[in-house]
């Protein structure tokens, strides 16, 4: 199982995706968590998502803590998989609960009262991307999957897929 969840490619453009999400996620999430950038910290972000928005507090905390953690572990590119899915799961929460009514476009001009939800559609497109083929080049991931000896073999130049093999570390 921990092989499915690690196994990546010496992908750049992963890399990117998983760094630009993760940097972007786990800076949201320590407004959340820690306060900071302007943040509430976790006391009012549990308040807020409690009392404001009518969630549970046990998953106020899970979103807190997968945007905080998932972008962290993003960020190294450990668990990738895992922690794109939160996100995912996430975006869709905050699509559904709050943003759906104000349709696709941020309020850029301040005319609506909210914001729409294409950075949403955006955050979890890349989340996609990642859950689905993992954390790519300079990750946690790709050493553990070549320290557990399954390191897939890079796409060939038509694309036809990649075969695992065994490395000389197993």
């Amino acid at each position: 199982m921990l092989n499915k969840l690690v196994r990546t490619n010496d992908d750049y453009a992963l890399t990117i995706a998983r760094l630009v999400l993760g940097v972007l996620f786990f800076i949201h999430g320590d407004q959340l968590m820690l306060g900071w950038f302007g943040g509430y910290g976790l006391s009012g972000s549990m308040e807020f998502f409690t009392q404001h928005l009518g969630i549970p507090a046990s998953f106020a905390l899970l979103a807190i803590c997968a945007e905080f953690l998932g972008g962290l572990m993003l960020i190294v590119g450990f668990l990738g998989r895992v922690a794109a899915l939160s996100i995912i799961c996430l975006m869709a929460v905050a699509v559904v609960k709050v943003h759906w009514q104000f349709g696709l476009f941020m309020n850029w001009f301040g005319t609506q009262k909210g914001e729409g939800f294409e950075y949403h559609l955006l955050a979890a497109t890349l989340g996609v991307v990642i859950a689905l083929r993992g954390s790519g080049a300079l990750s946690l991931d790709r050493l553990l999957a070549r320290l557990r000896g399954s390191v897939p073999v890079e796409m060939d130049r038509l694309g036809t897929g990649a075969h695992t093999v065994t490395s000389r570390y197993s």
